[in-house]
């Protein structure tokens, strides 16, 4: 069964392995495409129907019916914020649709202390031949399409 993932934020796509942490740029935890999100208080929106199965301010898992487990992560090193500067909509366990919102942030102010705001979206425990369609430049909105995954 095939899985399209969407944006969870609004700005530039771009392939993984821009992403300053080695642990997303050298796919460690699974392959996917990250987004440089626009300025500005904003939305993180579920990048896929599906079971919240972690819930972090900073990140948070989607587990879709089709068996792919999407991971968004706002912003490298974002935990350290303890999550100052992010407001949680959903609880662990809630059943959410694609598009609808999870997390409140404002990625300038992620930058502002002195932190990236990039976002890596990664399928997790997959085999990176698994996702197709990735989409690793130009412009998205939340919710425009940015990976399948055959799961």
């Amino acid at each position: 069964m095939s899985v399209e993932v969407g944006s969870p934020v609004a700005g530039l796509a771009t392939a993984l392995s821009e992403v300053p942490d080695p642990v997303f740029s050298q796919a460690m935890v699974g392959p996917g495409v990250a987004v440089q999100p626009s300025g500005g208080r904003a939305d993180a929106v579920a990048p896929v129907a599906g079971k919240v199965a972690t819930l972090h301010p900073h990140a948070f898992v989607i587990a879709s019916p089709g068996g792919a487990a999407i991971l968004v992560h706002l912003g490298i090193d974002t935990v350290k914020l303890k999550g100052e500067g992010f407001t949680v909509h959903v609880a662990k366990g809630d059943a959410v649709e694609a598009g609808q919102r999870i997390v409140s942030w404002n990625p300038s102010e992620v930058e502002s202390h002195g932190y990236s705001s990039i976002c890596p979206i990664v399928a997790l425990d997959v085999a990176a031949e698994t996702l197709a369609d990735l989409r690793e430049d130009g412009q998205v909105l939340a919710g425009d399409p940015l990976f399948t995954v055959d799961a």
